[in-house]
């Protein structure tokens, strides 16, 4: 496509994605319970998550500073642990294969 090859969206990244991982890899390991870890679960897992969370798109250096300084702030990262929570809960109870 044209308008890709125009301009540079490799640098376009959605921080929150980092931030949904780590705290999914975090609740994942300090579960005592079985619950399935396949790719599909997981991944179904951390888009679920995502779907629940103000996405922290960021380009440029100004974006990276805003980024930054949300991704510390306490309420956003309560909103990601519940989003998580939330999405580990409904992938586990209703796995999306047999």
């Amino acid at each position: 496509m044209d308008f890709e090859r125009e301009y540079d969206f490799h640098m376009l990244k959605n921080v929150a994605e980092d931030l949904v991982i780590q705290e999914l890899e975090q609740q994942l390991n300090a579960l005592d319970t079985e619950i399935c870890r396949c790719n599909e679960c997981v991944v179904d897992m951390a888009a679920m998550a995502l779907n629940s969370v103000t996405p922290l798109y960021r380009f440029s250096l100004m974006g990276q500073l805003y980024a930054a300084q949300a991704k510390y702030e306490q309420s956003y990262a309560d909103s990601v642990q519940k989003a998580v929570e939330q999405a580990i809960l409904k992938v586990s109870s209703n796995p999306g294969h047999d």
